[in-house]
């Protein structure tokens, strides 16, 4: 008995061991990680004249059509929804929907590189948190454009988004280590994960803002990406975050990480097989 709960042990510490030098291996190659992101959004736009500024072009004619009939309907001045809505909808597609759905596909679109090259798990999502990043700032043109148009540009206090972004990236690797091991091995799940973003977009404050639900705001902090968004919006609109937020900000990304460590720690013998 003693001989199995020390083997057991050993290989608990192996599997643990072996993800530490993964990720710091990925790290290492973040260069290679970054070419193959903007390698990725080269070919996504391949034959394309304007390339990846389409995107700029259709956010904002998205967030200009919203903008107008919301603001009408919500009845708010359009000098105060238009800088909010921008950088609402263009980090929720781009910063968050989108990270989501290719985290799903972060190991199953790389089947080609994990078979045929010697490369740490980690490196794909580390690849992935790349490129999206790389889209999102492209598309940050618009409301930067808007907020010069109003005039809203807040000043120093920006930098306290800072810590928000890096709490996004962070983030943003453990979605892609959590739902692509997941999605390798139920290939049913980003059927389930794209019906509960069309629920979470309408449930979290994007094209309404928190006011407008006065006394049940304190309700919002039950969702997690609300907390995220606000901790980078916040700063951005000139608004100082709550406490509240930055904790539950902290204490869903503590959860986030641990679901994602315990799940690379199961499955990352085994991914390769998977796909």
């Amino acid at each position: 008995m003693s001989t199995q709960i020390r083997t057991s042990n050993q290989n608990f510490y192996y599997r643990h061991l072996q993800c530490w030098i993964d990720i710091k291996e990925s790290l290492k190659l973040w260069k290679l990680a970054y070419s193959m992101a903007w390698l990725d959004i080269k070919l996504r736009y391949k034959g394309s004249l304007l390339g990846p500024i389409w995107m700029t072009f259709s956010s904002a004619t998205m967030m200009l059509a919203i903008g107008l009939i919301y603001g009408s309907l919500f009845k708010i001045h359009t000098e105060t929804y238009l800088p909010y809505l921008s950088f609402s909808l263009i980090f929720w597609q781009n910063g968050i929907a989108n990270m989501i759905v290719d985290a799903c596909q972060c190991f199953l679109q790389t089947d080609t590189f994990i078979h045929s090259l010697k490369l740490p798990f980690f490196l794909q999502a580390i690849r992935t948190v790349i490129r999206n990043f790389l889209i999102t700032f492209l598309n940050c043109i618009t409301p930067f454009l808007v907020f010069i148009y109003y005039h809203k540009w807040p000043g120093t206090i920006i930098l306290l988004s800072i810590p928000g972004f890096i709490i996004w990236i962070i983030n943003s690797l453990a979605i892609n280590i959590l739902l692509g091991s997941i999605c390798a091995r139920f290939r049913d799940i980003p059927q389930i994960i794209n019906s509960l973003i069309q629920i979470v977009y309408y449930i979290t404050p994007i094209m309404w803002m928190p006011s407008q639900i006065h006394n049940f705001q304190s309700l919002l902090l039950l969702n997690p990406i609300y907390s995220t968004m606000q901790i980078i919006k916040g700063p951005i609109l000139g608004e100082i975050p709550t406490i509240s937020v930055y904790l539950s900000a902290l204490a869903y990304s503590l959860v986030l990480w641990g679901l994602a460590w315990i799940m690379f720690i199961r499955s990352r013998t085994r991914l390769a097989f998977w796909i």
